[in-house]
Formats: C-alpha cells, sequence, structure tokens
C-alpha cells in the first residue's frame, strides 16, 4: 500500500462506493498497479454524475493531474471513430452494407471487392498490418499507407472472421470517412462536437495542447497475445506494425484515429452518451434508431485471430457479450486502449463512462482497476 492522493471532483452520496474505488486504485490496486494519475466519469441520461481525478500528469510525480489534463487514450479512440462513420451513415453518405471499393476503387485489388464496410468497420478486411517489415515512418505519410493496404492481399478471406487491426482500421476508416464526407476524422470531430458542445478530443493534436498530454508509464510486461504467428506478428511484433515516437510532438499532430487520440476522460463519456441516449446528445438528434440499431447490431462473432479472446464485433465497437468488462449489459459497447484505458455506452442502462490513465498495464482487455470501476457504477445503480 502507498499513500493516498487527493482525489478531486464530482461524486454524489449514492456512487460513494465509486469514488472509494477509484482512490483504492492509487493505494492497493489490483495485482501492484497502483495509479499515477487516472480519471474516471460517468454520463447517466447523457448528464455527467461522476467525473473524478487525481494523481500526477508525469511520471516523476511533479505534475498534478486536473481537470485539463490529456491522456492518449490508444485504441478507447476507436469508439470515436466509430461514432464519426456512423454519422457518415445518419446522413447518407456511407452504408454499412455497400461494398468498401464502392467508395474507394483502389480497395478492390486482390480480392477484396466484396468487403462491406460493416465487415471492414468490424476488423474482417485481413489487413490488420503489413505483410512484410516497414519503417514505422510510413504511418506519418496516410497516402503511402493507404496505397501499400489497397495494393495488399489480405491474410485471410475477407469477411469470415475478425482479425483485430490495431492500427490500419484507423487510416482505412479515415480515408472512408474523407471521402464521404470531404474533411478529415479530426477536423470533423472538432468541428461537429468539439468546438459547438465544449468537448476536450483530439485526433491530431496540435502544438498548442501538449503541455497538457500526461507523460505515459509503459507496462512493466508485454500483453499476452497467446502463440505468435504470421498475423499477430504483422498486427504487433514486426517493424513498422505501429507508428514509431509515441509522445512525440510528430505522433500526437498525426491524425491516426485508431490509436493516438489525446482526451479529457469526461467528454469520452459524454460522447459515448449519444450511443446510451437514443442517438441524442445536449438536446441534439445527431444518430436515428436505424442508424443506432445498424452501428451496434453484431457483425461477427468467434475467435479472433489477432487477440486471445472470443469477440462480438459491432461496427467497429466491441459488444460486452461474453467480456463482461463493459458492466451487466451483454449489449453495451464500448472499446479498451492500450495500457488500460476503457470507453462504453449501455443503452439499456442510460450509462456511458470512461477511464483513463498514465500508469500502462499489460492488460489487452479489461484492466482490473477499470472493471472494478465499472463493476462500483452498476453496484450503485
Amino acid at each position: 500500500m502507498t499513500q493516498s492522493v487527493e482525489i478531486h471532483g464530482l461524486c454524489p452520496a449514492p456512487f460513494s462506493a465509486v469514488k472509494d474505488a477509484f482512490a483504492a486504485n492509487f493505494t492497493d490496486a489490483p495485482e501492484g498497479l497502483n495509479e499515477v494519475g487516472a480519471r474516471f466519469s460517468i454520463t447517466i441520461e447523457g448528464e455527467t454524475v461522476i467525473d473524478l481525478w487525481g494523481g500526477s500528469a508525469d511520471v516523476a510525480g511533479h505534475k498534478p493531474f486536473t481537470q485539463t489534463t490529456l491522456v492518449p487514450v490508444f485504441s478507447s479512440g476507436k469508439a470515436v471513430m466509430a461514432l464519426l462513420i456512423a454519422t457518415c451513415v445518419e446522413r447518407g453518405l456511407l452504408s454499412y452494407e455497400e461494398k468498401v471499393a464502392t467508395y474507394w476503387p483502389d480497395f478492390a485489388q486482390n480480392g477484396k471487392g466484396e468487403l462491406t464496410v460493416g465487415q471492414l468497420m468490424s476488423h474482417q478486411a485481413g489487413l490488420p498490418g503489413f505483410d512484410e517489415p516497414v519503417d514505422p515512418a510510413i504511418w506519418y505519410d496516410p497516402p503511402a499507407v493507404l496505397a501499400r493496404l489497397a495494393a495488399q492481399k489480405p491474410m485471410w478471406a475477407p469477411g469470415t472472421a475478425s482479425g483485430y487491426h490495431p492500427i490500419s482500421i484507423g487510416l482505412m476508416a479515415g480515408e472512408l470517412f474523407r471521402i464521404a464526407d470531404g474533411r478529415s476524422m479530426g477536423t470533423a470531430l472538432r468541428e461537429e462536437f468539439c468546438e459547438p458542445f465544449g468537448l476536450d478530443l483530439w485526433i491530431g493534436t496540435p502544438a498548442s495542447e501538449h503541455d497538457r498530454a500526461a507523460e505515459m508509464k509503459r507496462p512493466s510486461s508485454l500483453p499476452n497475445l497467446g502463440k505468435l504467428d504470421e498475423l499477430k506478428m504483422a498486427a504487433f511484433v514486426n517493424k513498422g506494425a505501429a507508428p514509431g515516437g509515441r509522445g512525440s510532438a510528430e505522433w500526437r499532430e498525426a491524425e491516426i484515429p485508431s490509436a493516438n487520440m489525446h482526451a479529457a476522460g469526461v467528454d469520452l463519456a459524454r460522447i459515448l452518451s449519444i450511443i446510451a441516449n437514443e442517438g441524442r446528445f445536449n438536446g441534439q438528434h445527431i444518430l436515428s434508431a436505424e442508424t443506432l440499431s445498424q452501428l451496434s447490431r453484431e457483425r461477427i462473432h468467434g475467435q479472433d485471430k489477432i487477440l486471445p479472446f472470443n469477440l462480438s464485433w459491432a461496427a467497429g465497437l466491441m459488444r460486452n457479450e461474453g467480456l463482461d468488462i463493459f458492466g451487466s449489459n451483454p449489449d453495451a459497447l464500448g472499446h479498451c486502449g492500450w495500457g488500460g484505458s476503457l470507453v462504453w455506452a449501455d443503452a439499456k442502462a442510460r450509462v456511458s463512462g470512461a477511464y483513463v490513465m498514465n500508469r500502462q498495464s499489460p492488460h489487452l482487455l479489461g484492466d482490473p482497476r477499470a472493471v472494478a470501476l465499472v463493476n462500483a457504477v452498476y453496484a450503485a445503480l
């Protein structure tokens, strides 16, 4: 056990056990994963009910973790990516059932012509990474990445299985969005959500915001991917499987919707409340019932080819069925990020939430610190 830290923010009395669990993560966390700095936020029916933060934004403990700290949330940003694609579906610019190549003809190369948008978003494209090692700097040249992925032969028959695409899905979904909408995802997020609604979320974080970014303490061990094979090597291990320079200015400023979102945790919870509240946000109708149904329904279910889990995928979001990390509703939707972050939405309970932190763990899904907080919320509902 370590010395307790001061916990800041909002937590009404009925949820006192949530605050206790949050505080315990700093002093007595599972597996010794005591927090450096963290934030946990909950909305119910679109209103922020819990918003707790504490600790340090830097590893040395000199810089307080505050209400304005931005945290790199890695793959938890895929939840926002999925939501942005859904806004294109809502406007009739994209259809989940249409072929990707209808919008992006070059994608049809090497047997990918029949893959639908819904299949792409549920990690069925067979492009979890590059089929040979590359210079990691390629990720900072999106046209080069997209040309290579469009030409590449899929690593399994598209549409037959899911295999998690940790980085590549962000560039491909971003390209579909750009073709359909005319803007990058980062620009649209800022113009459609952040500026009008005061959300502190960034896909492509400008230099003016870098001083607010938390310093990440990397995991003490590698995640357990199971037996490594060609697919897992391409997704996670080979040279160029991920961008270099994480934490650098170049990395922060790049737009990689699958991997480098920087967020104030409360605003991750707020934007996911769209899914939890029948498509409404701050009194505005964002998504129709039909689009929500298309976004949320199961696209594929089974043993993932990359992650060592049996997964139920919606269109860019993990369904809680079989995972039990997003509360008690098997139909809840969410995503986890490298090191432990988590965001989810539960339409049955009208709850959305987010956990962000800067001490990373080796857990691929369901970091025990996050799960303890989520379970405390549902116990109090």
